[in-house]
């Protein structure tokens, strides 16, 4: 036996062939899957530009920016219609205050413009009052100084009565409605002294006015009725007592007097006596 027949030698077994074949055939086809795989994401990438993944991030921008611009521009324009709406609503009131306005002021006009006729009326009316009076006057004036020698002496019968009974009433009061004996107004005074010749007048101003005969105040005698106004219509009366002079009931704070007629020149006069 030689003498290294019992050492085992260092080489490695050799493998059989179908197993080197086999392990050949699993390496191949562990490559060959590298391969394909590598080839279908080389086609993948082939098919997608890298170009269009990389432009995503930008192009979902810009629509986010649009569509924020989109709705900034709606809700401009929302606000632009409510303002519009609410400065039409404003102009639409105010038109139609003013023509409130307008029609008031009208009115108010119109107003003002039918007080100012009336007074200018009035005024034009006054004015030929105190005309009337002042030719009543210069007439009154004339017929005094004709009768300036005429008194109550002068008078006879139931005018001398009368005369006698209101010139024996001055100092007395005014009252409103009272007939005497103490106090009087100018009716209640003129009724209560023909009473005393047993003529019943009117109560009032406005029918004694009319109660006797128109007489003109050039020829006025004693006994005759006075009035102040229009006859039919006058609001005062005294007796013509003779010499230019009257008798009467004048308001609350002179009460019962005698005035010459220049004093305040009566309208007209009537006889009942």
């Amino acid at each position: 036996m030689s003498h290294t027949a019992h050492i085992r030698s260092h080489r490695k077994p050799r493998r059989s062939a179908s197993k080197i074949a086999m392990r050949a055939g699993v390496a191949g086809g562990v490559l060959s899957t590298l391969a394909v795989a590598g080839a279908s994401a080389s086609s993948a990438n082939a098919a997608e530009p890298v170009t269009q993944t990389l432009e995503l991030p930008t192009l979902t921008a810009d629509i986010s920016a649009q569509v924020a611009q989109s709705a900034e521009a709606t809700q401009l324009a929302a606000a632009n219609y409510e303002l519009r709406a609410e400065r039409d609503a404003a102009a639409a009131k105010a038109a139609k205050q003013a023509e409130k306005d307008l029609a008031e002021a009208k009115k108010k006009a119109a107003e003002a413009k039918k007080k100012a006729e009336e007074a200018a009326r009035k005024k034009a009316a006054e004015r030929a009052e105190r005309a009337s009076r002042s030719s009543e006057r210069t007439t009154l004036s004339a017929s005094v100084s004709a009768d300036v020698s005429t008194s109550s002496s002068s008078a006879t019968g139931s005018a001398a009565a009368v005369v006698d009974f209101v010139k024996a009433q001055v100092g007395k009061a005014y009252v409103s409605g009272a007939t005497g004996p103490s106090a009087y107004d100018c009716s209640g005074l003129v009724q209560t002294a023909f009473k005393q010749v047993g003529i019943d007048l009117p109560r009032v101003s406005q029918d004694q006015s009319t109660a006797g005969t128109q007489v003109s105040l050039s020829n006025l005698q004693p006994g005759d009725i006075l009035y102040w106004g229009s006859a039919g219509s006058a609001y005062h009366v005294a007796v013509y007592v003779g010499g230019g002079m009257f008798v009467g009931a004048q308001n609350p704070s002179s009460g019962v007097v005698e005035r010459d007629l220049s004093y305040d020149p009566p309208s007209g006069a009537v006889r009942v006596l």
